[in-house]
């Protein structure tokens, strides 16, 4: 039985790669975006069989020491290769003790520390070093991208000596696990139905997609009636990614580590790569930087309490996340369920008012550092 499942599984490895081969093949051009399109569905179906195995639920990934329990308020995963210093970096932040060593695969499970940044505890994950090829099951890349998946924020550790290689590869390795780095989802509807056939419409002129690759793309996935939207000019990966349905999107940092050892002309290049932070973790150069970027792409903030005729507890901020999910109502839910129960308003202090204090409802938009006393019933 194990031979015959490893050789299903070199079997789609082939496929895998006899399709990426025609792909590069290929030129790209208006006349080729058909069969592109059709192959890259291909390509798609057969990688998630690939991890996902003849059952769905057996999902790639926790192997021992990869299942690690959440913990804190957001969870950030160290990605790179063996060597570029991942281990150095979470003792240096965490205080937590990874073991160190000048040779790679020194860490060979998910070794788990806890930031303490801005009254928030952000958990840091020093997963094993990936290597090329681990979308196709080789070494622990697997398990590793199976936690990437979890995290909120993901940061690639590169080495200063070999930076942009090694970018390359990882992203796409994390690509071929449905990561999408430093992007929205994509701006379409798909809807599948039972009857009506491929109903296809775009509120602006599309070039990239039109109504044959798009019947051609479902019909790679048995999808015959299904109604698809489109209010941007989407491309055939990103109806692709909305039919799978298990793609993740994830902001993305990429550290250069050791810049201790390159010359500040070699810096100045590196520095037109977007979202990086230049660092020396070894020496402690520029962490704290490290430290402010981690939170800014976390969108965490800080709300404090105020419980009636007291002042504010500065000391145990709640940390949510900014933007759509900070709600009051998401706020209260946070400290406990059955504050709703009673909620009748909330007085509100800071910069999302225009007044200080302000009533406010359950939906208000709560900025960082808000100070918040709710009134009950």
């Amino acid at each position: 039985m194990r031979i015959e499942r490893t050789s299903s599984k070199m079997s789609i490895v082939q496929k895998i790669k006899e399709i990426e081969d025609e792909m590069a093949r290929t030129q790209k051009n208006k006349a080729t975006s058909f069969h592109l399109g059709v192959l890259k569905a291909k390509l798609a179906k057969y990688k998630r069989e690939l991890l996902l195995g003849p059952s769905k639920g057996a999902a790639a990934g926790a192997g021992e020491g990869f299942d690690v329990s959440k913990a804190g308020d957001a969870r950030v995963g160290l990605i790179g290769f063996p060597s570029v210093g991942k281990s150095t970096l979470l003792t240096k932040l965490t205080g937590t003790r990874s073991e160190v060593a000048s040779y790679e695969f020194t860490t060979l499970t998910c070794i788990p520390g806890v930031i303490q940044y801005n009254g928030a505890k952000i958990q840091l994950l020093d997963l094993p070093g990936i290597i090329e090829g681990a979308k196709d099951g080789k070494g622990r890349g697997r398990q590793v991208i199976a936690v990437g998946r979890t995290c909120n924020l993901i940061l690639i550790v590169l080495d200063a000596m070999k930076p942009l290689v090694h970018k390359k590869i990882i992203e796409r390795e994390l690509e071929g696990f449905g990561i999408r780095l430093n992007r929205q989802p994509p701006n379409l509807t798909f809807r599948r139905k039972e009857k009506g056939g491929i109903n296809f419409t775009s509120t602006v002129t599309t070039t990239n997609l039109d109504l044959d690759l798009v019947k051609a793309i479902c019909a790679e996935y048995k999808i015959h009636n299904a109604d698809i939207t489109l209010r941007y000019d989407a491309t055939a990966d990103d109806l692709i990614d909305v039919i799978e349905g298990n793609r993740v999107y994830v902001p993305c940092l990429y550290v250069l580590n050791k810049i201790d050892g390159i010359s500040i002309e070699e810096l100045d290049l590196l520095d037109r790569i977007p979202h990086y932070v230049p660092i020396s973790s070894h020496l402690e150069w520029n962490l704290d930087s490290l430290l402010e970027k981690i939170w800014e792409y976390l969108n965490l903030i800080r709300i404090y309490t105020k419980p009636k005729g007291q002042i504010p507890d500065y000391n145990a901020p709640v940390v949510i996340r900014g933007g759509d999910s900070s709600t009051v109502e998401n706020f209260c839910n946070l400290i406990h369920r059955t504050i709703m129960k009673q909620f009748k308003y909330a007085m509100v202090w800071g910069s999302s008012v225009k007044h200080n204090p302000q009533r406010v409802g359950k939906d208000h938009t709560l900025a960082d550092e808000d100070i918040v006393q709710v009134v009950k019933k």
